[in-house]
């Protein structure tokens, strides 16, 4: 799928917080795929033909893109799911839709396009549908940036504008398996957030464009070389930890996340670089730490048969609660009760926003209380 080179849905948020981004992202390599990308690509692909020709999911079982495949447990707990979702969406089937569309804004802003998972229309509501396929990072819908590049570069592209033609309000939706998550606004505010992204798509262009460190930095490809992120780490670098005070340490840690990203990401450049051929002064590739195998695994159990029992070279143990529940359920079933508990690993640090309640210290509290009274 072709990306815009300026800014595109995936990208709006960052561009829009910080227009001098663009230019470094351009002097950046391509970034190489992964097999997260190219599952979700998968998925994606999948299920824009399910919903354009109106075959079962089971019929793309098998189905291959870059060496990642369709299996039974894909169709089950993201395919199926998200189905299920626009199902509750559109209970009655009275939605026309269109799958898989690139849109753009034309001559407003040239160059700046992006391609839709799903937009459609009943009565006088538009609906801007993105599927989320991967589990790491949950997606909120609220004044979702790519959401609303979506709606608003839709609006100015002919093939689609019939969507939101005299529509009075537009639902956001993110499907995230198992999650739904809704937002519903109006034509309004797509216009305001269309001017907010052509005045940082403007500003992009200067050799002077603004550059701001935020969350909008966890995807970018330039982290690497960017200076708000090279000088946030050389300050840290000269930052004697135990003579912070509590609440500076409160502000950096608001930033540690960016800075832990920024040196995985420096280090998967590095990695790149020597792969293609190229020098980094100071560093080469080597061979991770070899692990033995068996050369043929029946071959390797008949020869130790002849000197030991099998009991003495097989293991068995009990699938994982979250492998048999997913057994369970293709056969309408759940977990036994009882036979479950959930047992925290440990502690630790999480953002004041974070929804799980704070740990109590018992033991610091019961041993402040007692140097109360002693």
């Amino acid at each position: 799928m072709q990306h815009s080179s300026v800014v595109g849905g995936s990208t709006a948020k960052r561009v829009i917080a910080c227009p001098g981004s663009v230019a470094l992202c351009d002097k950046m390599p391509p970034r190489p795929s992964n097999k997260y990308a190219d599952e979700g690509t998968l998925l994606h692909n999948v299920i824009a033909e399910i919903l354009d020709k109106g075959h079962t999911p089971e019929h793309y079982l098998g189905t291959v893109y870059e060496g990642q495949v369709l299996t039974q447990e894909l169709i089950d707990n993201k395919i199926k799911p998200a189905l299920d979702a626009l199902d509750v969406i559109d209970p009655d089937k009275q939605m026309e839709y269109a799958v898989e569309t690139r849109v753009g804004f034309g001559n407003f802003l040239p160059n700046v396009f992006g391609s839709t998972d799903f937009l459609g229309r009943i009565g006088d509501t538009a609906y801007v549908l993105d599927w989320k396929f991967g589990d790491g990072v949950a997606v909120e819908v609220e004044e979702n940036p790519q959401l609303m590049f979506y709606a608003a570069a839709a609006m100015r592209t002919k093939e689609v504008s019939w969507v939101f033609d005299g529509v009075t309000s537009i639902e956001m939706i993110i499907v995230q398996p198992p999650a739904v998550k809704r937002w519903t606004t109006t034509p309004a505010r797509i216009a305001l957030f269309e001017q907010s992204l052509a005045l940082a798509v403007r500003q992009s262009q200067a050799p002077d464009a603004r550059l701001n460190a935020g969350d909008h930095c966890r995807w970018c490809a330039a982290k690497p070389i960017c200076p708000q992120m090279t000088g946030a780490v050389d300050r840290v670098l000269h930052t004697k930890l135990d003579a912070l005070p509590v609440e500076q340490i409160g502000v950096y840690l608001q930033n540690a996340d960016v800075i832990e990203q920024w040196i995985t990401d420096l280090r998967a450049l590095a990695f790149q670089i020597l792969e293609a051929g190229k020098p980094v002064p100071g560093y080469k590739l080597v061979a991770k730490r070899a692990t033995r195998q068996w050369v043929n695994e029946e071959d390797a159990k008949s020869a130790l048969l002849k000197d030991l029992p099998e009991s003495d070279i097989t293991e068995t143990t009990l699938i994982s609660p979250a492998k048999a529940e997913k057994v369970l359920k293709k056969h309408g079933l759940t977990l036994p009760e009882g036979t479950v508990v959930a047992i925290s690993s440990g502690s630790t640090l999480a953002n004041e926003d974070d929804p799980r309640p704070a740990l109590l210290q018992i033991g610091q509290q019961l041993t402040a209380a007692l140097n109360k009274i002693i």
